[in-house]
């Protein structure tokens, strides 16, 4: 799926897979899919296989996988061979927080989508948009790459309007400054800090200063952490980008 998504076929010059490069120069990735026919196409695009570390089927692979490889990327279907794909996320989480994690969700509703989110994953997409002009994989990858989140605008959308209301939590984001809010509203449409930096003005250290205060603020572990509050309790106050 992730080679439709890219078009990669290696015929000329194609300025996607230099961008793809450049992304993943340095990086270590791991993969872990159900299907092995999809595992197997995804392995072998271009951009990918120079970087892979580990291609799996299952969790208990993956996980022995990510232990030994502390990749900087991990890839996981919703579906496994053996085990489950967004509990892997949470426990690829606990094993190496480092580690970016995306998930390729194949089921299209708010229950998986939430369950995704409290999970940890960094990047969300449904199988349905790869290969579309959306261009989700590659957006995913930019955006994890650079230490922001990919949540799509349906992705938000879906969290907001199912999840519970909880006043404490949305009275957390209320104590936050204007400036503040700001910034996690640019961190959940999935802006790196130097992108917040320009669309706000400020300098990338000032971000950074903003994003450490959010963070505490909130009592959170990290910005992943701070977007999922923000897109699950925020409402009006943080609305989509």
């Amino acid at each position: 799926m992730a080679v439709l998504d890219l078009n990669l076929q290696p015929r000329g010059d194609n300025p996607r897979l230099r961008e793809i490069d450049a992304l993943l120069e340095g990086s270590s990735i791991v993969a872990c899919m159900g299907d092995r026919l999809t595992l197997a196409g995804f392995a072998m695009a271009v951009p990918i296989w120079r970087h892979l570390r580990a291609a799996v089927t299952t969790a208990e692979e993956a996980l022995a996988a990510v232990s030994l490889h502390k990749p900087d990327l991990f890839f996981v279907s919703e579906d496994l061979e053996q085990g489950y794909g967004i509990s892997l996320v949470r426990e690829v989480e606990r094993l190496h927080a480092a580690t970016r994690t995306l998930i390729f969700l194949r089921r299209e509703n708010p229950a998986v989508v939430n369950e995704a989110l409290e999970a940890g994953a960094d990047g969300v997409m449904f199988v349905s948009s790869i290969g579309s002009e959306r261009g989700d994989f590659f957006k995913a990858l930019q955006r994890t790459r650079d230490g922001s989140v990919y949540y799509p605008e349906r992705v938000r959308d879906m969290v907001r309007s199912s999840s519970p209301e909880d006043p404490a939590l949305s009275g957390l984001l209320e104590q936050l400054s204007e400036r503040e809010l700001d910034v996690l509203r640019a961190l959940t449409a999935g802006q790196n800090n130097r992108e917040i930096a320009e669309s706000l003005f400020i300098s990338a250290e000032t971000v950074k200063s903003h994003l450490s205060a959010i963070i505490s603020k909130l009592g959170v572990r990290d910005r992943t952490q701070a977007a999922i509050l923000a897109i699950r309790h925020g409402g009006d106050l943080v609305s989509s980008t």
